[in-house]
């Protein structure tokens, strides 16, 4: 598989890469649908300090993440990328709106050999509703941005810190991430 990212960053020695066109319109248009009538559950959290704060997830089943398209082409980068072979241990869909507190976090340990892959799952997004996944330094520098555009999928190393912000006041659709966390396969 050849694909060129659309950006591709390192942060603290461990790389971002963003792709736009990897996920069809019709695939798009589909999950989605599906996600407007799922049954979403205020459980997930960031940290364990932020507890308190819990955001909407669907949990997915080994099965639903091996049926989507999506997620080969996912792995297909990884393998391409990095080398390897690479599969998914978890995959899950969060749901941001207007008003929910979203925390910055890591998703695996700074030695993990991890990635996690966002691909933003509305069919429509207008730069003013906000929304972007910022990822941070150890500083807490942020230092790098991704737009939330419709179907585009980045794929980071785990141990970056990064935070989705939730929309604007302005918008009134949710604001849906697919998310794989990947681990090399021994």
């Amino acid at each position: 598989m050849k694909i060129t990212p659309s950006h591709s960053v390192i942060i603290e020695e461990k790389p971002l890469w963003v792709f736009d066109g990897l996920c069809s319109p019709q695939e798009l248009n589909n999950i989605y649908k599906g996600l407007e009538i799922s049954a979403f559950k205020r459980i997930e959290i960031a940290r364990p300090d932020t507890s308190n704060f819990k955001h909407w997830v669907v949990n997915l089943s080994e099965q639903q993440i091996q049926n989507l398209p999506v997620y080969q082409k996912a792995l297909s980068l990884a393998n391409a990328l990095l080398g390897g072979e690479w599969r998914a241990y978890r995959g899950y869909i969060n749901h941001a709106a207007y008003g929910d507190m979203l925390f910055t976090h890591t998703d695996c340990m700074p030695d993990a050999d991890e990635l996690t892959v966002l691909i933003y799952m509305m069919p429509q997004w207008d730069i003013e509703w906000g929304g972007e996944t910022l990822f941070f330094n150890n500083q807490d520098d942020c230092m790098f941005a991704c737009t939330p555009k419709p179907g585009r999928m980045t794929m980071f190393h785990g141990a970056i810190k990064h935070v989705g912000r939730p929309p604007n006041r302005i918008c009134y659709a949710p604001r849906y991430t697919l998310a794989f966390k990947l681990e090399k396969v021994n």
